[in-house]
């Protein structure tokens, strides 16, 4: 039996402010001649994609870091225009060589996208040299019709001058339909990317209610929020070998009260060790700063009851990986 270390976490007094489930408004009676479709936003780690989708979205769904690898499922956000129609997009983890069976299966999930989405966006740090990495990205669009869009990110870190000569490269491979810079961290660029994904939609009903933000469950976004700040104050190798289990969900309506019973896994001892921390501080910080995001995310008390768990090998366990890919979608 796997050893456990406990930290409960709560604030009586700090009231959550609600927050509203999307920033969607009222779908029309009628979506003729409006769009809908899936944007498929791909790229290596650390392009920028989830800070993109959370821009667009106008609220936080995907987690952000500055630890490569951050995104470990595609996350579906929902962009509702009474005007419009509606963007899917999917934001995908950053294409690498896999070296985990949990590895694999990310991969798996973004050459997925090749298939699902209507449009594809590779992102792509315009911040740094262009590379095997991306020429890899390169010839896996060639393969697919869909129209595709380049998106140079991070244009807030790059002197404007070296941005035509990239346009150019990626101009000369023929296999993009638009090529827009943007900075995904403060906007600027994100108005003309919009448009263009807009245009580029087929035309058609909504995918989904007009009303989402995204499908994935209360659950799996709150394991998501913990694991944020799990990245936040680890460091080598930690990061990637954590992973958080949600294992108990109780709402207390009566009292504006959720209580949320979660694990984090570590794969060694010295790493769980590390979590903890002295007397217990590291897990308590990353508990505080966790429930105080979960009030704000929820509109009410939070209850945190955080542990962790050594589980050897996890990355490599099919029951564990069932575990947290079932909670993307809700249990059964």
């Amino acid at each position: 039996m796997t050893k456990e270390t406990r930290h409960d976490e709560t604030d009586e007094k700090h009231e959550g402010e609600a927050v509203a489930p999307s920033t969607a408004s009222q779908g029309p009676a009628t979506w003729a001649g409006k769009r809908a479709g899936v944007v498929g936003l791909m790229g290596r780690p650390n392009a920028g994609k989830s800070t993109l989708m959370n821009h667009l979205l106008g609220e936080k769904l995907s987690i952000v870091s500055d630890k490569p690898q951050t995104t470990r499922h595609r996350l579906v956000g929902i962009l509702s225009d009474d005007e419009r129609g509606q963007m899917v997009f999917h934001d995908t983890p950053g294409v690498h060589r896999p070296l985990h069976d949990m590895n694999k299966r990310m991969m798996q999930q973004a050459l997925e996208s090749l298939d699902a989405a209507d449009v594809l966006c590779l992102l792509v740090d315009a911040s740094e040299s262009h590379g095997s990495g991306e020429e890899y990205m390169i010839e896996l669009l060639e393969r697919v019709e869909t129209p595709k869009v380049v998106v140079l990110n991070k244009i807030d870190l790059i002197n404007k001058g070296r941005l035509l000569p990239r346009m150019e490269l990626y101009a000369e491979r023929g296999v993009f339909t638009e090529i827009v810079p943007v900075s995904a961290l403060t906007g600027d660029g994100c108005d003309v990317l919009l448009d263009v994904l807009w245009r580029l939609l087929p035309e058609g009903p909504p995918l989904y209610d007009p009303e989402l933000l995204t499908v994935h469950p209360q659950r799996y976004l709150a394991a998501e929020r913990i694991r944020e700040k799990v990245l936040a104050h680890t460091y080598e190798e930690l990061p990637f070998s954590t992973a958080v289990l949600v294992e108990g969900w109780e709402e207390e309506p009566e009292r504006d009260l959720v209580r949320i019973y979660a694990t984090i896994l570590v794969e060694k001892e010295s790493q769980k060790r590390i979590l903890i921390g002295h007397r217990g501080q590291m897990v308590k910080t990353i508990g505080t700063e966790a429930r105080l995001d979960l009030e704000e995310f929820l509109g009410q008390r939070v209850y945190l009851d955080l542990r962790v768990r050594h589980e050897p090998n996890w990355r490599e366990k099919p029951r564990v990986l069932a575990e947290l890919e079932r909670d993307l979608f809700g249990r059964l």
